[in-house]
């Protein structure tokens, strides 16, 4: 369905609506919208998304949690609960390509709006679920919290110090996740249902996408029968490749192959290291890790990273440094990438995000429309997509359906 004149955007032709809130749901949806897809997200009235009041910080009063995903799409406060709720969804949902929705297994049904309901009235909708464990399997019930997912997926037994505690990833990795995928698997499924003519339920689990990423790592206990650990930073397979403290600071290097140690010895002014059999090729490095090492830590320690850096970076070698947040929100390789946008929020004013890394030719990155405020295009939406009249809508908002 074309709702909106091509813009050079992937996803212009189509319509989004976004039942979903707080991480999983948002993210996927901001994913499409950023392509360019029409996205509706319908919002409980007075409250919205739970996110619009998680902070501090807030600016003017806006959550910047909420508005770090919410981006470039329209905002329409509903009442799903009321019968009056229900039937302008129906309406919405006869429009529209796809609908997201992140609620607990069963939510969704007991409203009426189950994937079995919906695909009933409307045979062509791609409808796309994200939940903690997904709608099949003994644990499909429980809620899913991007922590409680980290330790049930593995990924929290891979983080952290060897002889220390698991730790959980700095963001919400496998909420992200989620959303990638989920995004992934709407947009397949509608160039499925170019030829079919048919939507599909898309299942996305939080367990089974956090899973997903231990590639390697579950090759290695396939192959093994041996569990993989904690390694800090270091890396199963190769060595050196993790940090090390520099002398303003940690750097981090990664030498892949023997003729990269050879190189990295060079730059180091210890060519004998190549040489030594304890570090001559990939696997006895390995083997030989504890050894190699505080050898490199000590040589990395007497310099500063501006020293290493570009002396190992002339020679191939890949590194670089641990960087705190304010020096990655300057980036001169992100500001040059498109990846520092600002944008007027109608609210908190000028904010600056994060943008698309979705770099395409034919759709260059540009600024996009600020996060909603909650309910900011209801009257919108209900008048241009519904075609209601003014007295229709003032109606609802009295009945509090809006």
């Amino acid at each position: 369905m074309t709702h909106t004149e091509g813009r050079g955007r992937p996803l212009a032709a189509y319509r989004v609506i976004d039942l979903s809130r707080v991480l999983a749901g948002p993210f996927c949806t901001m994913q499409l919208a950023d392509l360019g897809a029409e996205v509706l997200k319908i919002e409980a009235p007075g409250k919205g998304d739970d996110t619009r009041a998680w902070g501090p910080p807030f600016v003017e009063g806006e959550s910047a949690y909420f508005m770090s995903v919410n981006r470039n799409k329209l905002s329409l406060t509903l009442d799903l609960k009321a019968p009056r709720g229900k039937e302008i969804l129906w309406e919405l949902l006869a429009g529209a390509d796809a609908l997201v929705e992140n609620f607990r297994p069963g939510t969704m049904a007991r409203l009426g709006f189950g994937p079995a309901e919906v695909a009933a009235r409307l045979p062509a909708l791609v409808y796309c679920s994200i939940s903690g464990f997904g709608h099949t399997g003994p644990l499909s019930d429980l809620p899913g919290y991007d922590v409680l997912i980290q330790g049930e997926s593995g990924l929290m037994s891979l983080t952290g110090d060897a002889d220390g505690p698991p730790f959980k990833l700095g963001v919400s990795i496998s909420d992200l996740t989620a959303g990638m995928m989920a995004s992934q698997g709407i947009m397949a499924a509608l160039l499925e249902r170019s030829s079919s003519g048919r939507g599909q339920h898309v299942d996305i689990s939080m367990l089974d996408a956090s899973a997903a990423l231990l590639t390697y790592q579950a090759a290695i206990y396939f192959a093994t029968g041996q569990t993989p650990r904690r390694r800090g930073n270091a890396h199963p397979s190769i060595a050196p490749y993790t940090t090390y403290p520099s002398a303003d600071g940690d750097l981090i290097v990664a030498v892949g192959n023997d003729a990269l140690f050879v190189r990295f010895a060079e730059a180091a002014e210890r060519p004998e290291l190549a040489r030594d059999p304890r570090f001559a090729t990939a696997s006895a490095r390995v083997e030989h890790r504890e050894e190699l090492d505080p050898i490199v830590a000590e040589i990395l320690r007497a310099h500063p990273r501006d020293h290493w850096i570009p002396l190992l970076r002339e020679r191939g070698i890949p590194c670089g440094a641990v960087r705190d947040l304010d020096e990655v929100c300057a980036s001169p390789q992100l500001q040059a990438r498109g990846m520092i946008q600002e944008m007027t929020h109608p609210v908190a004013g000028a904010i600056t995000q994060l943008g698309s890394p979705l770099l395409m030719s034919a759709a260059p990155a540009t600024p996009g429309q600020p996060p909603p405020t909650l309910g900011q295009h209801t009257r919108q939406v209900l008048a241009g997509w519904l075609g209601l009249s003014a007295e229709e809508i003032d109606a609802l908002a009295e009945q509090h359906v809006i």
